[in-house]
């Protein structure tokens, strides 16, 4: 007789996979009142922030300047998918004339944070971004990561298999 030895297999979540529940990625969430809060929270746990005003704050400044480069169709998409104040954020931003490269987009944020080093912008803009896929979906990061020069999927909590140039 012989034994197989099957493996088990461990599944760990993500700080942001376990805060904002699953939801559908095609679901609108404009018209639910908790996701704001929700995101909030994510936003709040991943970056270890201690109140939920400095979470919110940042929030809404690395929204801002992600709205500024963020285009098209991947624009409309990510405004609908996010709370509705997390929408208006992102679509009252004018497009950017010049793409930044990942480094030059969180010196763009340190630039609006009071005190913020480029350390401490970076933890920041990631604490973010890297809560975007479980609300907004896998696809949609990934054409978001597409229009954007290399470099920003390690800001979305993401590797960079992009080539090196």
């Amino acid at each position: 007789m012989s034994v197989t030895t099957v493996p088990s297999v461990t599944t760990t979540l993500t700080a942001s996979e376990a805060l904002i529940p699953a939801a559908p990625h095609n679901h609108d969430t404009r018209g639910d009142d908790n996701a704001w809060t929700r995101l909030i929270g994510a936003v709040r746990e991943s970056g270890q922030y201690p109140t939920r005003s400095e979470a919110e704050r940042v929030t809404r400044i690395v929204l801002s300047a992600l709205g500024g480069h963020v285009i098209g169709d991947e624009r409309v998409d990510l405004a609908r998918a996010l709370p509705e104040e997390a929408a208006r954020v992102v679509a009252s931003q004018i497009p950017a004339t010049r793409r930044l490269t990942a480094a030059e987009f969180v010196d763009s944020v340190a630039a609006r944070i009071e005190g913020a080093t480029p350390a401490t912008a970076r933890w920041d803009v990631s604490s973010v971004l890297s809560v975007l896929p479980s609300l907004v979906g896998d696809d949609l990061v990934t054409r978001i990561l597409a229009q954007l020069p290399a470099g920003y999927a390690l800001l979305f909590g993401r590797a960079d298999l992009s080539p090196a140039s």
